[in-house]
């Protein structure tokens, strides 16, 4: 009598165990150390704000979602090693929020081989929207559109000596085009356009060249370290110019990490400003961080909840057994979102997602304001 028993408990532990592991799994590789370790960590708390609210209500479609992050130390080789192992090893179903041009460039023929989605990767590259790349969806803006934007706000303001300095990689060549553009409509000429090696920032013979310009602003299309470096470099040689950056610099990490020379940088946001609850996203956004104990939230944490939100979304309605197609039509579907005072619009031509751009300046409180 006793062998039917243990027969029973085997099956019910073993159903238990399936349940256990009826999870939807999705695949992160992003910096998580490194320098753009703080922002990283901002979006994915970001991320994490909502997917674990959604969990806490059972998940999607009864089944909870399962982030594996994997720590890609901002090396494109890293990066694409990861994906590889989260596509072929983990068997992820989508990839979520990766952090960098290069390192998402680096893991792009993982997705086309699986035919696995990315969601919300935290860059605002070009490349990854035109040509249309079939498994990248992006939820946010350009860099082209912010350097362009950035540099018509400074020429309204009367400003004509602006500096460009980029990192010597396809996410500064990306950004110096946006700000190109900006100054040709203005019908402007860079006081200096000059790049940098990305993996060993160098400003040494740069900063001399700010200062003989007399530089009125400087265009930094670089990842937060080096900018941390620039300034304080500028800075120390005497140049008053105004730093401008953009959104992947968007975090409450660095502006702690400018010191000193945080107050006065503009930093343009592809997310609404984060104390205005009236957008829905940053209301709830707000309510969320709020009953996890945290007292305020970051652009970057936004634009890991927007992705979230959007990844969520395709989860949905892929139903209840989501297979890597099945995610990637559901994607393709997505028409007039709102995820919150923002539409997201996917189609098989257009994989844009957000074109939300603004800007904000760091104030004397170490916070941004716009």
């Amino acid at each position: 009598m006793r062998k039917p028993s243990l027969w029973c408990a085997a099956l019910v532990m073993a159903a238990l165990t399936h349940a256990s592991q009826a999870q939807i799994l999705v695949g992160q590789t992003a910096g998580f150390t490194g320098p753009v370790g703080a922002g990283v960590k901002e979006t994915t708390d970001g991320a994490k704000l909502y997917i674990d609210a959604i969990n806490a209500k059972g998940g999607v479609n009864g089944q909870k979602i399962e982030l594996i992050s994997m720590d890609d130390k901002f090396d494109p080789k890293t990066a694409s090693e990861n994906a590889r192992l989260l596509i072929e090893e983990k068997n992820v179903v989508a990839l979520f929020l990766t952090r960098g041009t290069p390192h998402t460039e680096a893991i792009l023929p993982h997705l086309e081989k699986h035919g696995v989605a990315l969601v919300g990767p935290s860059t605002g590259a070009m490349v990854l929207h035109q040509p249309v790349k079939k498994y990248v969806f992006n939820v946010r803006a350009t860099y082209q559109r912010e350097a362009e934007k950035a540099i018509t706000h400074l020429h309204s303001m009367g400003i004509t000596r602006i500096a460009i300095v980029h990192a010597d990689d396809s996410f500064g060549a990306d950004g110096v085009a946006g700000a190109q553009k900006g100054l040709a409509t203005a019908k402007l000429q860079p006081a200096v356009l000059e790049k940098f090696n990305r993996s060993k920032p160098d400003f040494t013979l740069i900063t001399p060249k700010i200062v003989q310009s007399n530089a009125q602003a400087v265009i930094m299309v670089a990842s937060g370290q080096a900018v941390v470096d620039g300034t304080k470099a500028f800075r120390a040689a005497g140049s008053a110019a105004q730093i401008v950056t953009l959104s992947n610099n968007a975090s409450s990490g660095f502006i702690k990490s400018l010191g000193e020379n945080a107050r006065g940088v503009i930093v343009t946001q592809v997310f609404p400003y984060e104390r205005s609850i009236s957008y829905g996203m940053v209301k709830e956004a707000q309510e969320m961080a709020k009953a996890k104990g945290a007292s305020d939230i970051s652009p970057a944490m936004l634009e890991g909840f927007a992705a979230a939100k959007v990844l969520v979304e395709g989860l949905r309605r892929a139903g209840p057994k989501p297979t890597r197609e099945k995610i990637q039509v559901a994607l393709e579907s997505i028409r007039k979102l709102d995820i919150g005072g923002l539409e997201v619009n996917f189609s098989p031509e257009d994989h844009t997602g957000l074109d939300f751009a603004d800007l904000s300046i760091i104030g004397t409180d170490g916070k941004f304001r716009r």
